[in-house]
């Protein structure tokens, strides 16, 4: 089973390498066939990440960068399980999330969206599935943003992420999206994904994670590989 070419339960949810409405597509997508290459042993036995030291507020990115107050925003609880194509935890392995502030502003040189920065809002997190597969990030519900795609567009509320199996060629870059957003409809990227694989990017409201007086609560699940594979963009 290959990480680089389609099959025919790839081709059912993720999206084309084309997608003619997702305009950077047509300049980007190639032109020529893929080309595999055979897989090293260090590709296949790694990376290992038990030994991996993270910083306590890593995952908590209302706190990792504090300056001078709490962050703006709703605050919320992103949390799930990774497993492989076999159903399986995927134990000890990071995952990075980055996203844009509540007011749609990623803190990136190259984005000049008219929104404010938020000084204690860095944007940037990582974490390290337990015993289990489960992975826990504290955030702020990102907002949306224009992007120039077409006339009129909007990112809908989303945050990306990256992680890796067992493997450092199962790694995987994906977005979350959020229930219920109207802006779903109306963006290429997303629309890009077949339908079968659009459900597999949109978190649920979880009430029991969510925390009284403090956060709403999200269950976004990954699957690295396999029919029900979350859709990723580094296909």
């Amino acid at each position: 089973m290959s990480d680089f070419i389609d099959t025919p339960l790839d081709i059912e949810v993720h999206p084309p390498k084309l997608y003619a409405e997702y305009t950077s597509t047509i300049l980007r997508a190639p032109s020529k066939p893929m080309i595999l290459l055979k897989k090293s042993l260090t590709e296949r036995t790694g990376p290992l990440f038990q030994d991996f030291n993270l910083g306590a507020l890593d995952h908590d990115l209302t706190k990792n960068s504090i300056k001078n107050g709490e962050p703006l925003g709703e605050r919320i609880v992103v949390h799930g399980t990774v497993r492989n194509e076999k159903g399986e935890p995927v134990p000890n392995t990071i995952l990075e999330i980055w996203q844009a502030n509540a007011a749609g502003r990623y803190v990136h040189k190259v984005d000049q969206h008219d929104a404010p920065l938020d000084p204690n809002f860095l944007g940037t997190g990582r974490c390290m599935t337990d015993a289990q597969g489960n992975y826990k990030f504290y955030t702020i519900k990102p907002g949306a943003y224009p992007w120039g795609n077409h006339h009129n567009a909007w990112r809908p509320n989303h945050i990306h992420f990256s992680l890796f199996g067992n493997q450092i060629v199962s790694r995987l870059v994906t977005q979350m999206y959020f229930p219920g957003d109207p802006l779903l409809e109306y963006d290429p990227i997303y629309k890009a994904v077949k339908a079968k694989g659009r459900e597999l990017l949109i978190s649920k409201f979880d009430l029991e994670v969510t925390e009284p007086n403090f956060a709403l609560g999200y269950r976004f699940d990954i699957v690295l590989k396999g029919n029900q594979a979350t859709p990723f963009e580094n296909r």
